[in-house]
């Protein structure tokens, strides 16, 4: 059966007038969708983390990562499974039930979209600190490589590429092999990512453990 949500006409009402706040109200409410959990139980749960730390609510963890005067950092678990890591503004935390003008409507007897179950990020959402990062982004720019000598005394290329989104800009380092890997105009997925500050401007590092592919050519 297909699913029948409610329609929102223009951005949500209320005191939410970004379209970040639009995006992330939405997310959550997909969450306690996909998890059978109420909307309400679900945001105090992140209100409770915010408070002490961490909390449950039914299956799933939920971690406050990292605090600041204008946000908190969440880390969602399932079975010790990442569900999702991204931030909440302090001023949706203070609030009572912001989910209440998102939720679906019966949304425990229907099916939950495919969309509904993509985990990806946007570049907008980003915060230093984060990480576990999944998301989609076109390459804008591959600056030339340069050589740098590596922790061990051996040589490396790198380049600073910047990927972009429709919600903003990031730059993401390059290595060897995964320069010649994309080209600028490429669509390109990264996983298990993190965030860092690097002389004033925000990256998107990949390591190792961590996947850049290219899911569509220019």
């Amino acid at each position: 059966m297909r699913m029948k949500v409610s329609r929102w006409r223009g951005r949500p009402r209320g005191k939410y007038h970004s379209v970040t706040d639009f995006r992330l109200l939405q997310y959550l409410a997909l969450i306690s969708m996909k998890y059978g959990i109420d909307s309400n139980n679900l945001f105090n749960s992140f209100v409770e983390a915010w408070n002490h730390q961490k909390s449950t609510c039914k299956s799933l963890l939920i971690e406050c990562r990292k605090k600041t005067p204008d946000y908190a950092v969440f880390l969602v678990t399932n079975s010790f499974k990442v569900v999702a890591q991204f931030p909440i503004p302090k001023h949706i935390l203070e609030e009572i039930n912001p989910l209440k003008e998102f939720a679906y409507e019966n949304a425990s007897t229907r099916t939950i979209p495919e969309n509904a179950k993509v985990k990806h990020l946007l570049i907008g959402d980003l915060k230093s600190g984060m990480n576990r990062i999944n998301l989609k982004a076109r390459v804008l720019e591959i600056p030339k490589p340069r050589s740098v000598i590596t922790r061990f005394g051996g040589f490396a290329k790198v380049t600073n590429a910047s990927i972009a989104d429709d919600t903003g800009v990031i730059q993401l380092p390059l290595w060897n092999k995964q320069i010649d890997a994309v080209s600028v105009g490429d669509l390109i997925r990264v996983e298990n990512a993190r965030v860092v500050t690097f002389r004033g401007e925000r990256q998107l590092r990949v390591g190792r453990g961590e996947l850049l592919s290219v899911i569509e050519k220019r």
